[in-house]
């Protein structure tokens, strides 16, 4: 019997392991670029929708992160948005910024899979890209990625909190971004920390 277990706890770390080694996902580095002019030139925000992109759409986990994120994201960026659209514009010319977030990447650990494979299943990460469009334009004003995750062992003590807390602090940097980059561009972390 013991034998038993100890196979199965090989293959199911072999497993993690090869999902892992296939799923490389991290920004580029720990700093997003500054935009190409400071945020506060536009009087109005427009937000799309999050999108899933590639080969991640479609699959139930990586939609059910989806929808999180964008309950989150809505929370954070969209309260702020509300906020900025609700002041007075400045001068008769209003320029308005649309913000298109979308999840490049994600390997995003459920509750129930923590629950029944604890640490074995592996760490949940997330990699969102925000593109910020004039919108009179159609020029790219910066698009700034930010990096999420929450390692095996943490989902497995608290039974997939800390996977869905990634996706809370992802769009938390999404925020501090345009709110750093309203009066002078700056640029703002990716949330990478070279792990």
């Amino acid at each position: 019997m013991r034998i038993w277990k100890l196979a199965l706890t090989a293959l199911l770390s072999s497993a993690c392991l090869l999902a892992q080694a296939r799923d490389e996902i991290k920004p580029v580095g720990r700093n997003n670029p500054p935009p190409t002019e400071a945020l506060g030139g536009f009087g109005r925000y427009e937000v799309k929708p999050a999108v899933l992109v590639g080969a991640y759409a479609g699959q139930a986990v990586n939609e059910k992160a989806l929808a999180s994120f964008q309950r989150n994201f809505d929370q954070r960026v969209g309260a702020w948005v509300t906020a900025q659209n609700a002041k007075p514009a400045n001068g008769e010319l209003v320029r308005t910024l649309v913000i298109e977030p979308r999840m490049e990447k994600v390997r995003f650990i459920s509750g129930g899979v923590r629950f029944w494979t604890g640490p074995f299943a592996g760490s949940s990460r997330v990699l969102v890209k925000m593109k910020l469009v004039d919108q009179a334009t159609g020029a790219v004003i910066a698009e700034p990625e930010f990096y999420q995750h929450a390692r095996g062992m943490a989902g497995a003590f608290t039974f997939g909190a800390t996977d869905n807390s990634m996706l809370i602090r992802v769009a938390t940097l999404a925020q501090e971004y345009l709110q750093t980059n309203q009066t002078t561009a700056v640029g703002g972390s990716t949330g990478w920390t070279g792990e």
